[in-house]
Parts: structure tokens; C-alpha cells; sequence
């Protein structure tokens, strides 16, 4: 931060101070000035310039402080520093001294006169500047479009977010995500360069940048509503400066003319969409809308009876992939099955949702024999032709042999009846009188009570463990709250690693999963409802300290910001993983 001002005055004159910062300031404090008269101040302006080589734009920014000060007492005066946040970083001035001198008044006068003309054709801050220029809903608005009106019910729905504008826009922010009641909603734009380009509205040029694409599915029939998207724009506006007569008229150029940031709050429009419900859904519907296939089979056609084997399903396309149910096989009764592991490869692009997820069942035979897995049915709705599709997996025939006897939880079959019959050892006859009635308790010694305690308080702890383990699977909120600061910490780590590389697209993608992940894992929010305002809300519910509230909420917004910011790059990705960093450690 540097400073602007005179060293010396005369009693009686008016004069400016000015700090000026290269950079987006806030939180600025200035100094008392005594021995002087404050006329006006802190008087705030901003500006940004531009730059071009070898193709690649640069810019900078210039916020600046000036007071408007009068000198009526004779001496010398020291001020203190001023200080401010620039960049996520605490900056201040140097002190300096003013010397205020004594002037008879004629020449007093003379001076104001010639001062206050100096200041008209030679200092732009002092110029009472004309009305910036008119930013009107014409000139700068944001729209939302979808690409489908009448879909099905869980038909997927693209709506694209745009800002059309005809003045410079240096930076925006999302300030409250729509939330979409009635719907699930996908994010397409994580990862993903916001598109530039141009498009004519009515008879005007206007250029257009996609700030934000989802995919929704209604996840019910009727006339549904998409809500608006809240954001705020930095707009760079003309700032006409008054002629003086001189040759600095020159500037007055628009070319030349400074610029001034206007904060501008947008809205885009509600979407009314008429979802049609599904007709009547046949025998093995899962809930798949869309175009899939589906592959699948056993792992072996040959097995050992206790040996496992797996059976494999993979649903492939487009569509509503994580809302299809899995599908349900016949398995013979004398396999033992285990629940599905589910693996997903879904991928969410400009086109929507699309990929593959995989069930795959765990199969252990306990009897040898020859066995039959029935043709598997898959039906999804296709909407382009408004008709359901059936997909088949074929039947599938495994031949279990017989396993090893020893083979821990094997079964027993008529094989192994029929050997327990003959193989009774040879019984030894016993002599008169060798037999003698003895209690249990004559060969229990201390070790044996010793060992059955043991066994007891093993088992009635185990117990324990075990209903304790399924009391806390059974809280699926609690479960999320236990893991959301390990998955942010691995996320950050992740993060931590594009930083260093330089990857501003993955490291801002790992940072966003990082801070919002922990949020909806720590407070149970839906990801399809977060957003500020939710965030706000459930830290009321929660009863967060005020001060941790606001911290929490500055990280979201330093985040979305620092992304479209001008400046160093790296910079501002060092400063949001360190605020990242310290929010996750404050919710421990």
C-alpha cells in the first residue's frame, strides 16, 4: 500500500490524501488524522486494466482510498498507517508527516485558485466524475434454458445458465443455487472451461458465457418449476471525465477513459416444465429412463463346491444411471449370496449424464451338482419413442464338483452320510470296577473356571461390539459425519497435489468436492440443496458460533470468486487451499 499526499500545505488549504493498493481490497482502516479537519473520506474507487501479448490476456487491479483534509492549524503533523486485506493478506502504509505552513490570505486565496485548477486538468481523482455509464436490463442479464419442456418422468432435462452482455464483465459469483423441488439434479460443469461466444437477442450483439449446466429428473409427474440461479457480476463501466479546456481532452476517449466496477445482482427466469408420468411399467422394471445396454454373466462355468464365484451385470448409455435399481437374478437356493457391490463409471458431460454401473454378486456353492442361473430380464423406458425396451442377459449354467470335505462351511452331502455310518472306531471293552462316579466339579480346577470366564466376558463383549456396530450402520447420518473430514482431508491432499502441478481445473474441482462434500457429510444436507442459503440455515439449526458461521461462508465465497479473479493464478490457488485448510481443521 502506498500513499499520496503533500508534504507541506498552508493553513486554510485543502488537500487529498490518497492509499492506493494494486489489488481487490476490503476491510480497510484509515487513520485518524489529527491536527487536520476531515471534509470527506474514505471515498472508495476501483480499476482495471488490460494487457495483451503473444495472444494472452493479463489484467490488473487498482483499488484506491483518498480522504479530502483541511489544514487550519500551523505545525507539523505526523500520520499514522492505514491498513486493509488485499489478496487474503493483511497490508499497510508507511507513516508520513505533513507540515502545515502560515499564508497571509491574498496569497492564500491566489493558491486555492490556482490549486483547485491544477486538480481539474490534471488529477483524475478529483474530477467529479458524470454518471457511469447506463447498465440497464438490456445491456446485462442472465437467462436459463432448458432443451426439453414436456420430458417423462425421470427423462433427463440439460438447463444452461448464460450471461448476456454488452459491457465487460471482470469477474461473478453464484451467490444461491436454485433447489429444484421435485427434481435430481446432476452438476455438468464441474471441471469444465466456461464457453464464450456470441449470439443475437431481438436486434441486439450480445456475448454469451455459459456459466453453468446441469441435468435434472423429475422425479415426479405434473407441472414442475425450475428455480431461478442468484448471482452477483462485476461490470466495468465508462466513467466520463468533465472537459477542462485542455489537451487532456484528449483522453476523454472512451478508449482512455478510466474504468469503474458496478456490482450488478442478477436472477435468471423460471422454467415451467410439464413432466408426463410413465405408462405401465412391466415385470423388471428397475427405474431406468434413457438408452442403455446390459452385459453380464458368471465369472465360471466350472466350480468347486465352497468356492466362490461372481455374477456380473453392467447397464451401460445414457440416461438416469444412479436412480436404476439393481436388478434381481434367480440364484439356486443352495448358494449362498452376498448383496451386490456396486462400481460406477459415470461420467457427466455438456450431453448429460452418461457411463456405465456395475453389480456384481459374490456366489458360494455348498452342494456339487449341475446348476441353472435363469435369462435375466432388464427393461428400461425409452422416451425418444415413448416405449419400454427389454434387455436379456442369457442363461447361465454352472457345474459345481465336489469340494474339499475340510473346506470351512462346506455342506454335507449323500456322499458324506452314507462314510459317517462305516467309520465308527473299534470300542474297547472296559474292566469290573474301572468306572466311578466323579462329579463335574472334581477335574474343574482354577484353570478351567479361569478359561470359561474368559469365554463368557469375550462373548458378552462381543455382543456388545456387534449390536453397537449395527446401531451405527443403522445411522446413516451419523456414518456420513464420521467420515466427512477424513474424505475432505484425502480430497485437500489430492488438491495439494494439482496445486504443485499447476492444474488449476483439477485442483479447483478436488477443492470444491473437498469444502462441499464436508459440509453435506458433516450437517446431513442433500447435495441436491446445497447452497448458501442452506448452509446458512442448518449452521443456525446446529447452533454454530456466529463468528464460525461467517468464516465458513467466506471460504465458500472466496472459492467461487477466486476462480474467475484476475491476478496471479497461483496465487489465489495457494490462498483458497490455505482457507480450505483451515475451515476443514475449525469443523474438527
Amino acid at each position: 500500500m502506498t500513499v499520496q499526499a503533500p508534504k507541506q500545505v498552508y493553513a486554510g488549504d485543502n488537500f487529498t490524501v490518497r492509499f492506493v493498493v494494486d489489488a481487490r481490497a476490503s476491510d480497510f482502516r484509515g487513520p485518524s488524522f489529527k491536527g487536520f479537519t476531515l471534509r470527506s473520506g474514505p471515498n472508495t474507487s476501483s480499476s482495471s486494466s488490460y494487457s495483451f501479448v503473444n495472444g494472452q490476456m493479463t489484467s490488473s487491479v487498482q483499488t484506491v482510498y483518498s480522504y479530502t483534509l483541511l489544514a487550519d492549524v500551523v505545525g507539523s503533523f505526523t500520520v499514522d498507517p492505514a491498513s486493509c486485506t488485499a489478496d487474503g493478506k493483511k497490508v499497510s502504509s508507511q507513516s508520513f508527516s505533513i507540515k502545515v505552513e502560515k499564508a497571509d490570505p491574498a496569497r492564500q486565496q491566489q493558491r486555492q485558485q490556482q490549486q483547485q485548477r491544477q486538480q481539474q486538468a490534471y488529477d483524475p481523482w478529483s474530477q467529479p466524475s458524470q454518471q457511469a455509464q447506463e447498465i440497464d436490463e438490456k445491456s446485462l442479464f442472465a437467462r436459463a434454458s432448458v432443451n426439453k419442456t414436456n420430458p417423462y418422468q425421470g427423462e433427463q432435462v440439460i438447463v444452461t445458465y448464460k450471461i448476456y452482455t454488452q459491457v465487460p464483465i471482470s469477474q461473478f459469483a453464484i451467490d444461491k443455487l436454485p433447489g429444484n423441488r421435485g427434481f435430481w439434479a446432476e452438476d455438468l460443469s464441474e471441471g469444465r472451461q466456461i464457453k464464450q461466444y456470441e449470439e443475437t437477442v431481438g436486434d441486439r450483439r450480445y456475448q454469451v458465457a455459459e456459466i453453468r449446466r446441469g441435468a435434472l429428473f423429475a422425479q415426479e409427474s405434473g407441472k414442475l418449476t425450475i428455480e431461478p440461479l442468484d448471482l452477483n457480476v462485476l461490470a466495468m463501466v465508462q466513467r466520463q471525465r468533465r472537459r477542462t479546456g485542455t489537451i487532456f481532452d484528449l483522453f476523454d476517449d472512451p478508449f482512455f477513459s478510466a474504468r469503474e466496477a458496478v456490482e450488478r445482482p442478477l436472477s435468471t427466469n423460471r422454467i415451467s416444465v410439464n413432466v408426463r408420468p410413465l405408462p405401465s411399467a412391466p415385470e423388471g422394471f428397475t427405474g431406468g429412463v434413457g438408452h442403455f445396454n446390459v452385459q453380464g454373466g458368471l465369472s465360471l462355468d466350472k466350480v468347486k463346491a465352497n468356492e466362490a464365484v461372481s455374477y456380473r451385470i453392467t447397464i451401460s448409455g445414457s440416461g438416469n444411471l444412479m436412480l436404476v435399481n439393481a436388478p434381481s437374478p434367480e440364484f439356486p437356493n443352495v448358494f449362498e449370496v452376498y448383496d451386490p457391490r456396486i462400481e460406477d463409471d459415470i461420467k457427466r458431460g455438456d450431453n448429460g449424464v452418461s457411463g456405465s454401473r456395475t453389480y456384481e454378486w459374490v456366489l458360494i456353492p455348498r452342494s456339487q451338482g449341475t446348476y441353472t442361473i435363469p435369462e435375466l430380464k432388464f427393461v428400461y423406458f425409452d422416451p425418444s419413442n415413448g416405449q419400454y425396451v427389454t434387455r436379456t442377459i442369457a442363461q447361465q449354467t454352472i457345474a459345481v464338483a465336489k469340494g474339499d470335505p475340510h473346506s470351512e462351511g462346506h455342506g454335507v452331502g449323500k456322499d458324506d452320510v452314507r462314510l459317517l455310518n462305516s467309520d465308527i472306531n473299534y470300542m474297547h471293552p472296559l474292566q469290573p470296577g474301572s468306572l466311578r462316579k466323579r462329579s463335574a466339579t472334581t477335574h474343574a480346577g482354577w484353570p478351567f473356571w479361569t478359561v470359561a470366564a474368559c469365554i463368557v466376558l469375550l462373548a458378552a463383549g462381543a455382543l456388545i461390539f456387534v449390536r453397537r456396530r449395527q446401531e451405527a450402520e443403522q445411522d446413516v447420518a451419523g456414518m456420513r459425519r464420521k467420515r466427512a473430514l477424513r474424505v475432505a482431508r484425502k480430497r485437500l491432499k489430492s488438491a495439494a497435489k494439482h496445486l504443485k502441478a499447476g492444474d488449476a481445473n483439477r485442483f479447483y474441482e478436488e477443492i470444491y468436492r473437498a469444502i462441499w462434500g464436508c459440509l453435506s457429510d458433516k450437517y446431513s444436507i442433500e447435495p441436491s440443496r446445497l447452497s448458501r442459503d442452506t448452509v446458512r440455515q442448518c449452521l443456525d439449526d446446529k447452533q454454530v458460533p456466529a463468528d464460525r458461521q461467517e468464516s465458513i461462508l467466506k471460504v465458500l465465497q472466496d472459492v467461487d470468486m477466486a476462480r474467475f479473479a484476475p491476478g496471479d493464478a497461483h496465487a489465489q490457488m495457494q490462498t483458497v487451499y490455505d482457507e480450505a485448510l483451515d475451515m476443514i481443521v475449525g469443523l474438527e
